[in-house]
């Protein structure tokens, strides 16, 4: 949880489990060699209560000597549920304190308690494994949370046995928050009528949920992609084939918040489907499939409108074009007749144009009987939609020479004879 030398920002709110951690933490630092800083924030939500938390942690940070840095906010004027909200009021102060190096880890005091009401809240919820998998005991952001095996009552024990003091928050026993509710009413009445070893057995299952979690995470790394191949996930067990669904969602959300299995199923029904096509919307992510390939795009994205872009060519010479690829066209001899067109032919046409395809765009490609339209081509060789917005032809006036993939029309293809042919070459631009 800490390299050694660490500065560490520890979230004291004022009540036990937080004074027990700043204690234990202020009793180990020498040992480890850790750097303390007591960090609070004062969420504006119960007036001078909460004023008074603040003045209380301040008070015992001037006591260890340590230095106290305090973030208030007004939560109650957030438009939003008030728990999120200081939650995440609370988690963009951890992170901005160590993405600027005020601190290399924050600890926060979260128990063995609050891992079971976390399992239990999640379990009313319908949450997945990961979801289960509670709360973690190290995240890769840098927040830790030491006191995750102590249970809240060895906390206050052993706060007591040292004669230290701390601050109730009353809203802790508030039932307008599930949280105190399930703390309250519903554990203490499963606890009576069911199990009452239940808060064992939620925090045994989030160990084990967390054990699976992290065989599956070595297993179907980040996936650093916004497009999954349809089999990838059709034909594998669905175990596998949600996790990386999941992965590519989060990929492009960012996080996971709001994604709910009925979001991961109507994915993975969409790449067993046997129709070809197809798009589904979920919280802030638009995935749409197109034959074999599934795409996934924020919701947010610019939309895609076809290109009109039209290049006039005069070999031999480079373009760019979009979305990062150069187009060659070179003049000389060619090895390999598929590859070139006849020149001598194409030279006597007057403006060569490199253009994105049209609508109603047909030709006759080499090898072929009779004029195709350009979309029954795609049909043919499956190519995604996303792919066919920026598909180049080279034409002469309305004629269509050359199809990127589809190759030469009849009657510029070269043959053996002709010595001078122009070919064509696509690269992809590498990125910076």
């Amino acid at each position: 949880m800490f390299p050694a030398g660490a500065s560490v920002g520890v979230a004291v709110s004022g009540g036990a489990d937080s004074v027990c951690l700043l204690h234990a933490l202020f009793e180990l630092a020498p040992r480890w060699n850790l750097r303390l800083k007591v960090i609070h924030v004062e969420h504006g939500i119960r007036g001078l209560a909460s004023q008074a938390d603040a003045g209380f942690v301040a008070q015992t940070a001037t006591g260890l000597g340590l230095p106290f840095l305090c973030r208030a906010a007004n939560v109650p004027a957030i438009d939003d549920n008030l728990e999120q909200a200081a939650r995440r009021i609370r988690h963009n102060f951890y992170r901005e304190l160590i993405a600027t190096g005020q601190v290399d880890r924050v600890a926060t005091g979260h128990t063995r308690n609050d891992q079971a009401e976390t399992v239990l809240y999640r379990i009313l919820r319908g949450s997945n494994t990961s979801g289960l998998s509670g709360i973690r005991a190290v995240t890769s952001e840098g927040i830790v949370r030491p006191l995750l095996s102590i249970w809240r009552s060895e906390v206050e024990d052993w706060l007591r046995n040292r004669h230290i003091t701390w601050r109730e928050d009353e809203t802790n026993a508030d039932p307008a928050y599930v949280r105190n509710r399930i703390r309250h009413q519903l554990l203490p009445f499963l606890r009576e009528e069911y199990n009452p070893n239940i808060d064992e057995t939620l925090a045994r299952m989030a160990t084990l949920a967390a054990d699976d979690e992290a065989y599956w995470d070595a297993l179907v790394p980040p996936r650093p992609f916004h497009m999954l191949k349809r089999t990838e996930i059709s034909n594998v067990p669905p175990a596998l084939a949600r996790r990386i669904i999941r992965k590519t969602i989060e990929n492009v959300k960012g996080d996971l918040r709001q994604i709910d299995f009925f979001h991961v199923e109507a994915v993975l029904e969409l790449a067993r489907s046997s129709e070809g096509s197809g798009r589904v919307q979920i919280p802030d992510v638009d995935i749409l499939r197109s034959f074999d390939w599934i795409r996934f795009r924020p919701l947010s994205a610019d939309p895609d409108p076809r290109p009109d872009i039209s290049i006039p060519i005069s070999p031999p010479c480079t373009v760019a074009w979009p979305p990062a690829s150069t187009i060659t066209f070179k003049i000389g001899p060619c090895d390999r007749l598929e590859a070139g067109l006849n020149w001598p032919e194409i030279e006597k046409l007057p403006g060569l144009e490199l253009r994105t395809w049209k609508p109603g765009d047909s030709y006759q490609p080499a090898g072929r009987s009779g004029e195709l339209k350009i979309k029954q081509l795609f049909q043919e060789a499956r190519v995604p939609l996303w792919e066919r917005r920026h598909w180049p032809v080279l034409v002469a006036g309305d004629k269509i020479l050359w199809s990127r993939q589809f190759g030469p029309a009849a009657g510029f293809a070269v043959t053996e004879d002709i010595p001078r042919r122009l070919t064509i070459c696509e690269e992809n631009v590498p990125d910076p």
